[in-house]
């Protein structure tokens, strides 16, 4: 099928500090080839609650985590931030695919890695796909977007999906970290193409086949991956993942 490209530039959304998270602290001592299209009325919505996933078992082919403590690289915010507030922890709405429990991590890496609590973590994403909500024939839609305020563990965890690819990307996620209402960290999350090549033969990604952009050829990810890949901590290309991803900033 045809894939959708994704190459005009659009604004960044209104600061997050509307949502009131002013007194974040640092524990521990420290798509559619129209053009994007703004909806006309931005609304927080709770949409149903989809089908709890099936329970991961232990992948076949593990993936090992960095282990590192690193700020994590600056990258463009690209297509296509939210253009509203979702705060929620399962954002899949009626959005098919290879169910994935994602768990982020901020961490401050000028204090050896301490969590860092009080954190709005942002994230959005495209579909099986490659379609983003909000923008083009999508404009109406609010799949795959939210976000949730670190806990004092400097954790948050989505429940979300395995996402599909469009022409000129590897396969990626958005996060965006705003901490008293200031942008402190835009970075993506890169997926380990081993098992990126098993999911998008299953089940709704397999009519749209391979992505041919692998992550040393994808304009974001060229320059190395070591500190924005998932680290897949359970589960199957069948049943769905568990992971993690770590979000380190210098405070």
């Amino acid at each position: 099928m045809s894939k959708i490209q994704h190459n005009t530039p659009v604004s960044r959304r209104k600061a997050i500090g509307l949502l009131g998270f002013a007194g974040a602290a640092v524990a521990a001592a420290c798509g559619s080839s129209a053009s994007p299209t703004s909806p006309t009325t931005s609304v927080t919505t709770t949409p149903t609650t989809p089908t709890t996933p099936t329970t991961p078992t232990t992948p076949t082919t593990p993936v090992t985590p960095t282990g590192t403590c690193a700020v994590s690289p600056n990258e463009t915010i690209g297509p296509y931030p939210s253009l509203a507030d979702f705060v929620r922890s399962d954002i899949r709405e009626n959005k098919q695919g290879l169910p994935v429990t994602l768990t982020i991590a901020v961490v401050n890496t000028n204090s050896a890695c301490a969590p860092v609590s009080g954190a709005v973590v942002d994230i959005w994403q495209c579909d099986a796909d490659g379609n983003y909500s909000q923008y083009g024939n999508e404009r109406n839609l609010t799949y795959l977007r939210g976000l949730q305020t670190t806990d004092s563990t400097g954790k948050v965890t989505f429940v979300t999906i395995y996402p599909g690819w469009y022409q000129g990307r590897a396969t990626h996620i958005h996060v965006e970290v705003t901490i008293n209402g200031r942008s402190a960290k835009v970075t993506q999350i890169a997926f380990p193409e081993d098992v990126t090549a098993q999911v998008y033969r299953t089940g709704v990604y397999a009519s749209s086949g391979q992505n041919p952009t692998t992550n040393s050829r994808d304009g974001v990810f060229s320059d190395g991956v070591a500190d924005e890949l998932i680290t897949l901590t359970g589960g199957d290309p069948t049943s769905g993942y568990r992971a993690t991803f770590q979000v380190g900033i210098a405070l």
